[in-house]
């Protein structure tokens, strides 16, 4: 394969296609599709393979409103008609200095989401709870996550996209070096 017939490749069409989709038809997916979502997720690659990771998939209205209102990002969620909620496991974390690589194995764990949502025609986007107390604190209560282990990382609310958003090429080369940093790609 070469240039132009690389990208054409199923997978980087599936990554060059995703959007942070924000606008919703209020159709809800089901919940075999969530599911998939999810073992999507749990297929990312993690740190000594620990799988430091929890989901909650929420279908519930009420709670969707809830997390609406109580998460200044995430006002789409109650349209979405579901999201994902990604939960980093402190427990099954890996040890010592590298402690923190829950949120990288979490945060691989939500890009394997999102690009499995682009590929089944589903929209989904990336908000935060972790690391903003308030935001990790609406979490655990509206989804009663009381075990101090478990920390909210990420809500993504996934739904039937209305077509408005649309990928960005991001593609910069100016960012990238050869074998040393300040040395250009081109």
């Amino acid at each position: 394969m070469k240039g132009t017939a690389m990208q054409d490749h199923p997978t980087l069409k599936t990554i060059f296609s995703r959007k942070s989709v924000r606008r919703y038809s209020g159709t809800a997916p089901t919940l075999e599709q969530l599911a998939l979502l999810v073992k999507a997720g749990m297929a990312a690659p993690t740190a000594v393979n620990k799988q430091p990771w929890e989901f909650i998939i929420v279908t519930d209205p009420a709670k969707l409103s809830l997390l609406t209102q109580r998460l200044p990002h995430a006002k789409m969620t109650a349209t979405a008609g579901s999201a994902i909620i990604v939960l980093g496991d402190k427990l099954r974390q890996h040890k010592g200095p590298d402690a923190d690589f829950w949120i990288t194995d979490c945060s691989a764990a939500i890009q394997n989401i999102l690009l499995a949502a682009e590929a089944i025609g589903l929209g989904a986007v990336w908000t935060a709870a972790y690391p903003d107390p308030e935001r990790v604190t609406a979490v655990r209560e509206v989804l009663g996550v009381t075990a101090e282990h478990l920390i909210p990382l990420a809500v993504i609310p996934v739904g039937h996209p209305t077509g408005e958003d649309q990928p960005k090429d991001k593609w910069d080369p100016s960012r990238v070096f050869l074998n040393e940093y300040g040395k250009k790609l081109e």
